[in-house]
């Protein structure tokens, strides 16, 4: 069982400005939870219970996330990029492997499955993979062996997708030079050469990645995770509702129409005014 995960936390999240301009892209909300603790749910759910978090971009922002847990924050005040922010939390990791997930990407993919193959595999990586949805960039051959990133080691064409969720043992943590900004691709092709890295492709589930104001959108619509209106919303008389999520604290006006939309925490909309297919941040 692997017991310990680490959560991307720092990355900028310029394509879904303005919402990142007032939180990290993992601290967005996504029905009425931010998108980190999604993750951390997801990596709950297979057994982990430590947890650690680097964070860059406002990092004032997570205070009092994760109460009551196990969880080390990890600031960066120079991003490090995905590969020396993994090496940078090295000290952090207890023996035994480490289950990696991006922060700012909503799954319900049946992660017990790359847990599986991993412990199974002996190998010192393994990726979920999904066979759709995105730009394919890691090459899958026989009996689950990754044989190609981004088409660099070997010219393959890329077949999958990679999900931003991953398992390594700790040893892969000495493939990422110290202090370093680095991404992790070149240490997953150094394992490439040597046959060293593996994959399961999980497309059963949902899988996303919120990377702009259309996607996030699209997914308060699309997926049906928790009631629409938070029982700590004010709604007006005579205010309509239409395919809208409405976050805790949220003020909808009297005769106010919002359609479409997502209105964050806190968040007012005036009596009489009509939102459509938009974020109300304030």
């Amino acid at each position: 069982m692997i017991t310990q995960a680490f959560i991307l936390g720092a990355g900028l999240g310029t394509r879904l400005r303005p919402l990142t301009d007032l939180l990290p892209k993992p601290m967005v909300p996504l029905f009425h939870k931010p998108l980190a603790m999604w993750a951390v749910e997801a990596c709950e759910a297979v057994g982990c219970h430590r947890f650690a978090i680097n964070t860059h971009h406002l990092p004032e922002k997570w205070e009092g996330f994760g109460e009551g847990r196990d969880m080390t924050f990890f600031h960066e005040p120079i991003l490090l990029e995905t590969g020396g922010g993994l090496r940078n939390i090295g000290p952090w990791v207890d023996e035994g492997s480490l289950l990696i997930h991006n922060g700012d990407i909503f799954s319900s993919m049946d992660l017990r499955k790359l847990v599986e193959a991993h412990e199974a595999s002996g190998d010192e990586a393994t990726l979920a993979l999904r066979s759709c949805g995105g730009e394919k960039r890691i090459s899958l051959g026989e009996g689950g062996r990754v044989v190609d990133v981004r088409s660099e080691v070997r010219g393959l064409p890329g077949t999958h997708v990679f999900t931003g969720v991953y398992c390594v043992t700790k040893d892969f943590l000495k493939r990422i030079p110290p202090g370093k900004i680095i991404a992790v691709i070149p240490a997953f092709q150094e394992l490439v050469r040597e046959g060293k890295i593996g994959a399961v492709v999980l497309d059963e589930g949902e899988w996303m990645d919120l990377g702009d104001v259309g996607s996030y959108l699209a997914a308060h619509r699309d997926l049906a995770l928790e009631q629409p209106v938070h029982p700590e919303a004010i709604i007006g008389d005579g205010a309509l509702l239409e395919n809208s999520l409405i976050g805790k604290g949220a003020v909808i006006g009297k005769g106010a129409r919002v359609t479409d939309s997502v209105v964050w925490p806190e968040a007012i909309v005036p009596d009489g005014v009509v939102v459509r297919g938009e974020v109300v941040l304030s």
